[in-house]
Parts: structure tokens; C-alpha cells; sequence
């Protein structure tokens, strides 16, 4: 093979090199374009909603109140920030809506946006469970399964979980069903009577 036949056979892999680059390249470039504004887009159709969320949030709406508190705990159209979470779920707690004071109980017990506090998420789950709500019977249930703010106490735990089944929380059920294989028949006899008994303590 002669020299110049041998050279002849570089540029087309050279050049197939390029269109694979080139490719590439416009790929990427492309990718760039259309990826960004995903995100926006997705926000876009909330930005109304959001604002008159707000609007009637400001305007003193318990229920406006803490569906924006869970817009910015859960970052829903909005940026997360749970210090403004806590505010608006401590807005609408203050005024009795159950909902809130489950969501206000959580941020203590987690220590988001609030300084972490047993005693405080246990304050606000009890509040809520005055009012019958299933979440805070099952919040307190885990409470006292994991003695936290309180004597951990399978017996009140089950109770809770009890009331919280019975209320619609299908949670429940499966954590009153996990701690009553660690506890007596005696105190499962015990659990169930209390949960029958119990009435909120104050209206």
C-alpha cells in the first residue's frame, strides 16, 4: 500500500469524529435549553393560587393560614422555609384550627423552623386530639410508644392508636397492631377499655 493510500485513510474517521462531537455538543446544548424551565413551568400555574393563599392567609383565614404553612414546609410553590412555616401554622394553631396544631407539634418534634421540643410538639399534638383530630391521636400514640416528652407507656400508646384507627388514620392501625405484640393481654384489654372511655377533657 502506498504512502499516500495509507494517508487517505485518516480524514474519514477524523471526520466522523467531528460529527460525533459536533452531536454531542448540540445534544447537550439542547438538553440545556429545554431542561431549566421545567421547573418554573411547574410553578407557574400555582403562582395565583399562591397569592390568594396568601392574601386571605394575611387576611386571617386559619385554613388559608395553614395551607400555606404546608406550602412552605413542603416547598409547593413556594421556597422551603420552615421558620415561615412555623409562623403561619402557629397563626391558624392560635385560632383553634386542629390541622395546624398537628403541623405546629411536628416542626417542635422535629426541630424544623422551631427549636426542638418534646414537651411543645406534645402541648400542641393534645390540643389538636381535644378536637377528635386522627393525626394527633397518632402522633401522641407514637409519643408515648418512644417515651418522648412523657414514660414511654404501651398501654396510653395503644389507646391513642386505638382512637386514631377508630377516627380513619389507616396508619395507626398498623403501629397500635406492631406495639401489641409487646404487650399483655391484660394491658391490650386495658388500652381498648381507655380508648372507649376517653372524651376530650375540654371543648
Amino acid at each position: 500500500m502506498s504512502p499516500q493510500s495509507h494517508h487517505r485513510m485518516h480524514p474519514l474517521p477524523i471526520t466522523r469524529l467531528l460529527l460525533l462531537i459536533s452531536l454531542l455538543v448540540m445534544g447537550a446544548v439542547a438538553s440545556s435549553c429545554t431542561s431549566p424551565p421545567q421547573p418554573p413551568s411547574q410553578l407557574l400555574p400555582n403562582e395565583p393560587a399562591v397569592s390568594d393563599l396568601l392574601k386571605r392567609a394575611q387576611g386571617g383565614e386559619a385554613d388559608a393560614q395553614n395551607q400555606l404553612g404546608i406550602h412552605y414546609s413542603e416547598g409547593q410553590g413556594l421556597p422551603q422555609n420552615y421558620q415561615e412555616a412555623k409562623y403561619w401554622f402557629k397563626k391558624a394553631a392560635d385560632q383553634g384550627h386542629a390541622g395546624a396544631q398537628v403541623n405546629l407539634g411536628t416542626l417542635y418534634s422535629l426541630g424544623q423552623g422551631a427549636p426542638f421540643s418534646d414537651p411543645m410538639a406534645l402541648f400542641w399534638f393534645q390540643k389538636a386530639a381535644e378536637q377528635r383530630n386522627a393525626l394527633a391521636f397518632a402522633k401522641l400514640g407514637m409519643m408515648y410508644e418512644r417515651g418522648r416528652g412523657v414514660s414511654q407507656n404501651l398501654v396510653e400508646a395503644h389507646m391513642w392508636y386505638n382512637l386514631s384507627a377508630a377516627y380513619g388514620e389507616k396508619r395507626a392501625t398498623e403501629s397500635r397492631n406492631a406495639i401489641a405484640k409487646h404487650m399483655t393481654a391484660e394491658q391490650i384489654a386495658e388500652a381498648e377499655s381507655r380508648a372507649k372511655k376517653w372524651t376530650p377533657t375540654r371543648r
